[in-house]
């Protein structure tokens, strides 16, 4: 079977930046997620399609293809207000947020200067070129609930 649209696919992969610092990998050895459903990032369900079990390649994904370009326009200052009064602040923090839009978003504290502090929402991994080491390991039929759903229900729990 090959992996297409609306396959379960079960990989394991590790994630590295170009300077071959492991960003991420499976965890237990593996990772299951729903083709077509936007679990994962374009570029790697882009290098998976046609793909079969066993096979075992290295993706570079540009970021376009992944979390988006960096923009220098999502760094901005906000008061110290919009931040818990309880919570010491310090360059590096992330906090939850939500875009103008309504989104949910990670916000990443890039400086501190007295009441003004400056945020960055860009996605961590924004501008960054991913490059994942992946074996296919399994592929399958998708359940109606899984379709219906769209994610990767397992045999142990339900996901409402």
């Amino acid at each position: 079977m090959k992996i297409q649209d609306k396959k379960v696919v079960n990989i394991k992969y590790t994630l590295t930046d170009n300077d071959k610092n492991i960003i991420d990998q499976s965890q237990d050895g593996s990772f299951s997620f729903l083709i077509g459903a936007g679990n994962i990032i374009p570029g790697l369900e882009k290098s998976l399609m046609e793909k079969e079990v066993g096979n075992v390649f290295d993706v570079q994904i540009e970021p376009a293809e992944a979390y988006g370009e960096y923009n220098k326009e999502f760094v901005h200052k906000v008061p110290r207000t919009q931040f818990p009064p309880d919570v010491e602040i310090n360059p590096g923090m992330q906090f939850q947020g939500q875009s103008p839009d309504g989104q949910m978003t990670v916000v990443t504290v890039k400086e501190i200067n007295g009441d003004d502090i400056m945020i960055d929402n860009n996605h961590p991994l924004a501008g960054v070129q991913l490059n994942f080491a992946v074996e296919v390991t399994g592929i399958r039929e998708a359940s109606e609930t899984e379709l219906e759903h769209g994610h990767v229900h397992d045999s142990n729990e339900h996901h409402a």
